[in-house]
């Protein structure tokens, strides 16, 4: 009896990584306008249940992709990315769009100029079709915002993205194209990439020159696979002359090279004694993640936590304070119409004293001490990248509570403080399916290191689930 041949699953274009599509332009097996179309028509598919973008822009898109097409078939591509559909997060300029920063207490002025990550991009042939959404000021980890319709989860409508990249976050998980760009100062670009089963790099501070920079604040790729992040990272670490903060240019070879686990020192970081408490399905997670590489060669050893309550405390009121600064300059009528838990969160910065907010900010070093002498002793440190599994679309925050607004980030924002490069990746899911990321930390300026341990780990953590599809009509 004749048996019938298996069918051969073709993936959609729009499902293709960076790196897929750069050598099927170099194969002539398809071109961007095409991929372009394809992307687009899954935007039509998704976009109404999930809203991630902000300044669509399909016939401009259609244009850029039109050039490279023909840059292509000619056999003369202009850069690393050249036909690559990307988005880019609200808070990061570019040029003739008002940057709106999530909230509609902000004058819609159109930006001059590209800011660097976006200036890179866009020299690097990348075809930018949308921005992404993102909360008030980047000030929450949701995609509640009072300038954006609610951001919604792809894996679960009802759940959150999480934020402050919540569009990038959402698009990525629903295959809005292969690179998404998110900014990150206390968990934005690692939150939303646990929660939406993304890879996300929070780079080695100055790694990726933005405009404007701030203490702990960084651009970084959001991506399915480790290599697309690290082609992002290619592109993204060019050196701007703009950002004050930005590292001397180096020769990181971005082309990620699996790293051996083998002989590493590696912490595994569960119980942090603040914060909100680890929920069982995430820590079985990074624990699995440990057993892995511990089974690969590594010596894990379980270490403890490095945040405490008076650091986080004193990062709240520093923050508060800033924020406080920035709303005390509008009119009443522009400060009401920012978001209200935001409002409450920052209004508390008015009563603060001069000494708090000082002792607030000096946080940041004590952190940074802490993290340099945990890793004289390691190589690279484990850990989950929230404490949850997930949280409601429509809360400001796992707590949900402007109180209490950062017990979500204890695992993140340290990080950004001590200026290490941490990557989220997804570790496994949940009973329902829902995904759980996990977090890998290196020494700083050891970005290309954390992502060959997240490379490695692409291999070891098994096969994953399909993506998430769009809704039925």
């Amino acid at each position: 009896m004749h048996k019938p041949e298996p069918q051969e699953t073709v993936t959609p274009l729009n499902e293709l990584s960076a790196v897929d599509l750069i050598a099927g332009y170099r194969a002539k097996q398809f071109t961007p306008s095409e991929v372009l179309e394809d992307v687009l028509a899954h935007v039509a598919a998704w976009e109404p249940h999930i809203k991630a973008l902000y300044a669509f822009d399909p016939d401009g898109a259609r244009a850029v992709a039109k050039a490279s097409t023909d840059r292509w078939q000619n056999g003369e591509p202009n850069g690393t990315l050249d036909g690559v559909p990307v988005t880019i997060k609200d808070n990061i300029a570019t040029k003739g769009l008002p940057v709106p920063l999530g909230a509609a207490s902000v004058k819609l002025v159109p930006a001059t100029v590209d800011a660097p990550p976006a200036a890179r991009l866009r020299e690097a042939g990348a075809v930018i079709f949308s921005k992404t959404t993102m909360p008030d000021y980047g000030m929450l980890s949701s995609g509640l915002s009072s300038f954006h319709p609610l951001t919604r989860n792809p894996w679960n409508v009802a759940k959150n993205p999480g934020g402050s990249s919540s569009g990038a976050g959402a698009a990525g998980a629903a295959g809005y194209g292969p690179l998404h760009l998110g900014t990150d100062i206390g968990g934005s670009v690692r939150l939303p990439a646990c929660w939406c089963g993304l890879v996300a790099l929070k780079p080695s501070l100055g790694r990726v020159p933005i405009d404007p920079p701030y203490v702990g604040r960084v651009a970084g790729p959001m991506t399915r696979t480790v290599d697309d992040a690290a082609l992002m990272m290619s592109v993204l670490s060019r050196p701007d002359r703009r950002d004050g903060m930005s590292l001397p240019p180096d020769s990181v070879h971005w082309k990620t090279l699996e790293k051996s686990p083998r002989k590493l020192r590696i912490g595994l970081m569960l119980d942090l004694g603040v914060g909100q408490p680890l929920e069982q399905a995430v820590r079985g997670v990074a624990v699995k993640a440990a057993k892995a590489f511990e089974a690969a060669g590594a010596v894990v050893t379980e270490v403890d936590g490095i945040l405490t309550r008076e650091m986080l405390d004193g990062l709240d009121n520093f923050w508060r304070a800033r924020m406080w600064d920035d709303l005390s300059k509008l009119t009443p009528d522009e400060r009401g119409k920012t978001l209200p838990y935001i409002h409450d969160w920052a209004k508390a910065g008015a009563k603060l004293s001069g000494v708090d907010v000082i002792r607030g900010f000096n946080a940041t070093m004590a952190i940074r001490t802490a993290a340099a002498k945990l890793f004289a002793e390691l190589d690279y440190v484990i850990s989950p990248v929230s404490p949850v599994v997930n949280f409601a679309a429509e809360a400001a925050s796992p707590l949900n509570d402007p109180d209490k607004p950062f017990e979500h980030i204890c695992y993140t924002v340290p990080w950004n403080m001590s200026e290490n490069p941490a990557v989220s990746i997804n570790g496994g899911y949940d009973d329902s399916g829902f995904p759980i990321g996990v977090q890998i930390i290196g020494r700083r300026f050891d970005d290309l290191g954390v992502l060959g341990m997240a490379k490695a780990f692409e291999g070891l953590r098994g096969p994953q689930k399909p993506w998430p599809t769009p809704p039925a009509k």
